[in-house]
């Protein structure tokens, strides 16, 4: 894959000024946005064979709704006069709506949390160690209104499954290494492939977890104190300091707490690192597999007939945006059973991810895709060339 970048890279003739020191998957640098061209960066114009070469290189992330590529493709007439009478009429209500919901719930935890002492630990700040009659409010209301946006957004029905443990066991018996323990089947995280921002509503609709956030979200308005109500892990990549931990430290601490204590917030991660168009599955990272704990595969799907939920290769407002204009959307959750790992998959958290990502792949029908964070990003900016010079 390296060597196909560097192909392409090297035909579309890329334009750098002035040099700067290249950036690696673990530095700040990363929480730039995927969405915006980089200033840096110019490429010459593609002509559509490349883009059918890109395509194809990069699979994982390509748009294949009536919308196009990067949401700019060109529309029927019937397809535009849906979108402008969406526009007029569908998205100002569910604007509205969504804000009551936000508000509504952002007053529920401030009052849930008056006189109360967050919890503190080694930086991090959270009410989700509440107990009692607050932290009962706060989960159920947090549920429902998940739910009641997801509504509001247009997914009426979501369809979810149940996968048969036999089933499970059985592929997973074809690895030597997957020998399931007897240990209790106590999940300390939720493992899902990541498709869209849709996902964090229906994981809180749902079990309602804590997510690893940048720190920056807790400052934020109505969704900082949120965040500290579900437990969020604050994570500050481009931290130097001898005592910083790094992200698979916090999440690892994270996890081991929730299986050892029931009444901690169970951690909800994406290992794959980014979003695709949910038809692949990327590698995964090893984070959440360091604590040697049980975890719950969960499959998110998003059918659709007209505009993809999925945040693939789109920008953020024009998603939203669409998203609002669509009369219907629908997911599909398919829930695994507890993974437990064996004693050599606790030994190696790589084939414990491995193994993991193959078991929800087949169950998933997902494809497995080499591809990940850097490469998305090549995609990007080769996309945002093409439609700037066009």
């Amino acid at each position: 894959m390296e060597t196909e970048l560097q192909d392409f890279e090297s035909k579309n003739q890329p334009v750098v000024e002035p040099a700067e020191e290249p950036h690696d998957e673990g530095s700040g640098k990363d929480e730039r946005s995927l969405l915006k061209s980089d200033s840096k960066l110019s490429y010459s114009p593609l002509v559509p064979e490349d883009l059918q070469e890109l395509e194809k290189k990069f699979a994982a992330f390509v748009r294949r709704d009536v919308y196009g590529t990067m949401g700019r493709g060109e529309l029927l007439l019937s397809d535009k006069l849906l979108l402008g009478f969406a526009l007029v009429t569908l998205v100002p209500i569910r604007l509205v709506v969504g804000m009551v919901i936000l508000i509504l719930y952002y007053f529920i935890c401030r009052f849930c949390t008056l006189f109360a002492v967050p919890y503190r630990d080694d930086g991090q700040e959270d009410y989700a160690h509440l107990s009692g009659w607050r932290r009962v409010v706060i989960v159920q209301s947090g549920r429902f209104l998940s739910r009641a946006m997801l509504f509001t957004l247009g997914f009426y029905w979501i369809s979810e499954s149940f996968r048969n443990p036999d089933a499970v066991e059985k592929f997973a018996g074809e690895n030597q290494s997957n020998e399931q323990s007897g240990e209790p089947k106590q999940p300390a995280a939720i493992i899902s492939n990541h498709v869209s921002y849709l996902d964090i509503l229906y994981h809180m609709s749902s079990s309602f977890p804590s997510f690893v956030a940048k720190r920056s979200v807790a400052k934020l308005p109505l969704i900082g104190l949120i965040s500290k109500c579900l437990g969020c892990v604050y994570v500050q990549r481009e931290s130097k300091a001898s005592n910083f931990k790094g992200v698979s430290g916090i999440v690892t601490e994270r996890v081991k707490e929730a299986n050892q204590n029931k009444f901690a917030p169970m951690i909800m991660l994406f290992p794959e690192g980014t979003t695709t168009n949910g038809d692949f599955l990327l590698p995964f990272k090893t984070g959440a597999f360091l604590s040697k704990s049980p975890v719950l595969p969960v499959i998110l799907r998003y059918p659709y007939r007209r505009f993809s939920p999925a945040w693939d290769s789109i920008s953020g407002v024009r998603h939203v945006i669409l998203l609002l204009c669509q009369f219907v959307n629908h997911i599909e959750v398919t829930r695994l059973p507890v993974y437990c790992p064996s004693e050599q998959e606790k030994e190696d958290p790589k084939l414990y991810a491995n193994n993991v990502r193959k078991l929800m792949a087949n169950e998933g029908n997902l494809i497995l895709s080499d591809i990940g964070l850097a490469e998305k990003r090549v995609y990007h900016a080769a996309l945002n060339g093409l439609f700037c010079e066009s």
